[in-house]
């Protein structure tokens, strides 16, 4: 895929950033929601992808940001896809066994990131796509989400009902390699992980290789901590 080298100016809303290109400052489409203000700093490389559509408002979308070296992957959508595939592809060895693989589940009324099945049991997995890193530990979320300890709630309620269920934290930003709930941000969220873990949910942490040629999952499991960071000024009991 070809991308077009921009330099990071300004993002007026959560949807949208201002890009200097050859010169040229141009709008482009920011398909992450998360803050991302440790990333998107002024003057920041990044790497748009152009668009073909008349109809598109915004001529690029910002797909890469380069941090401390590395290409981050801002696409937060594309993690559902990189952790289908690696998982058809038999990257992810907690995941593998399963004869059936299928994207977005609807149970009620929401919809689960990836289901999986054998003739013994029934998977559901969410996947939440990490940028935020804090003193080397990739953190999650960056922003307060309603909508992520929801789904927390529905893995919980569906491995009461004797599902196996997992969330699956791909870390996108590659100098991340350990994974840590965003407790200062979101202590709801946080607080939820710790319910759902407790009541029998799996959590998975991998990161990602990014190259402007492509993206793959590292297929090496992560740790993790779901305790209060110290970090953060509170104590971890």
């Amino acid at each position: 895929m070809d991308y077009v080298k921009g330099i990071f100016k300004n993002r007026p809303n959560r949807f949208i950033a201002e890009v200097e290109v050859d010169g040229s400052l141009e709008i482009a489409h920011v398909p992450n929601t998360g803050r991302c203000r440790e990333l998107l700093v002024e003057d920041a490389v990044v790497w748009l992808k152009p668009s073909d559509n008349p109809n598109r408002k915004t001529k690029f979308s910002l797909h890469f940001v380069e941090n401390k070296g590395v290409l981050v992957s801002l696409y937060s959508q594309q993690a559902n896809s990189i952790v289908y595939d690696a998982i058809t592809n038999g990257k992810i060895k907690e995941l593998a066994g399963y004869n059936h693989h299928q994207r977005e589940k609807t149970v009620d009324n929401s919809r689960i990131d990836i289901y999986l099945s054998n003739e013994k049991e029934e998977c559901y997995v969410e996947v939440k796509g990490v940028t935020l890193i804090v003193e080397g530990e990739a953190r999650f979320p960056d922003a307060p989400t309603e909508r992520g300890a929801k789904h927390l709630k529905e893995l919980i309620k569906l491995k009461n009902d004797g599902n196996r269920c997992a969330v699956f934290f791909l870390i996108q930003h590659p100098i991340g390699k350990f994974f840590r709930p965003n407790w200062e941000n979101d202590p709801v969220f946080s607080q939820t992980l710790n319910d759902a873990y407790d009541a029998g949910v799996e959590i998975l942490v991998y990161r990602c290789d990014n190259q402007l040629s492509g993206i793959e999952l590292i297929p090496e499991s992560l740790d993790f901590d779901l305790g209060e960071s110290l970090a953060d000024g509170i104590v971890d009991d």
